[in-house]
C-alpha cells in the first residue's frame, strides 16, 4: 500500500475505476437486452427457435443442453414457433453438438422435418451472425440458460435478429456459479464483437434448410420423420 494519503487515494481512484471499465460491458448486456426476456409460456409468436448449444455427455445432451432443448419442444408443441435451428460444435467428426440435439428434440416428439442443423456454431457470436447470414433468420426467439441469454439477444441484435430471450431456469449449483461468472468474462468479447462484427470462424454458402422447413410448415407437409438439415 501507498504510504502516503495522496498515494492511497490514487490507488482506489485507480481499482474503481479498472472496476467500472471492466462491468462496463456486462452493464450493456443488460440494457441491450432491455424488455426482449421472456419465458416459454409468452414468448411471442414467430416463425424460428434458435437453441444454443451447451455441451454433450458420451454423445447426449447434458443436462443445460437438455433443459434449453425440452424449452424449445415446449415452443413448438405450444405453437410459438414452427421450425427450431440448433446451432453448436461440430468441429471434429467425434463430436457433433447439432445432431445430438436433433435427435434428442425428435425423441421429444418434434418433427424432424422442422428441425434444421447448424453445424459451424462454435460460439454465440459465430451462431448469430450464422442465423442471419446463412439460414436467413430476421426475426427469432432465442433459447438458453438464464446467465446467458442476455448475452445471446444482444449478439444476435448485433447481428440483425430481431430477438427475444427465453431464459431457461437452473439450480444454483457450481455449474451455474461457474456460467454466471464466464458471462461477466465472456461479456467483454461479446462488445467487441458487436462493435468490430468480425465474420465467423466459418461462413460458407447460403443455406436453405429454415426457408424450407418454413414453406413444408405453411404447406402442412413434412411432419413426419424426414430429413429437415440445413
Amino acid at each position: 500500500m501507498p504510504r502516503t494519503r495522496a498515494g492511497r487515494r490514487r490507488l482506489t481512484q485507480a481499482v474503481t475505476a479498472v472496476c467500472v471499465l471492466a462491468l462496463l460491458p456486462t452493464t450493456w448486456l443488460y440494457v441491450a437486452a432491455g424488455d426482449r426476456l421472456r419465458t416459454a409460456a409468452d414468448a411471442p409468436r414467430t416463425e424460428v427457435a434458435v437453441v444454443f448449444g451447451a455441451g454433450l455427455w458420451d454423445g447426449e445432451p447434458s443436462p443445460y443442453l437438455a433443459h434449453r432443448l425440452d424449452a424449445a419442444a415446449r415452443l413448438y408443441h405450444d405453437g410459438r414457433v414452427k421450425v427450431l435451428l440448433v446451432t453448436g460444435d461440430n468441429s471434429r467428426a467425434d463430436y457433433d453438438e447439432p445432431d445430438a440435439m436433433r435427435a434428442y428434440l425428435t425423441r421429444h416428439g418434434v418433427p424432424a422435418a422442422r428441425i434444421v442443423t447448424d453445424y459451424a456454431g462454435f460460439d454465440t457470436w459465430d451462431s448469430c451472425v450464422r442465423a442471419k447470414k446463412i439460414f436467413g433468420v430476421d426475426r427469432a426467439v432465442l433459447v438458453s440458460q438464464g446467465f446467458h441469454i442476455r448475452r445471446a439477444v444482444a449478439l444476435c441484435e448485433a447481428a440483425g435478429i430481431d430477438s427475444y430471450g427465453v431464459g431457461v431456469e437452473e439450480a444454483h449449483n457450481a455449474t451455474w456459479y461457474y456460467g454466471g461468472v464466464r458471462e461477466v468474462l465472456a461479456a467483454g468479447k461479446a462488445a467487441l464483437d458487436a462493435v468490430l462484427r468480425p465474420d465467423p470462424r466459418f461462413l460458407g454458402p447460403k443455406e436453405p434448410g429454415v426457408a424450407r422447413a418454413l414453406a413444408e410448415a405453411e404447406a402442412g407437409t413434412g411432419s413426419g420423420t424426414g430429413a429437415g438439415a440445413g
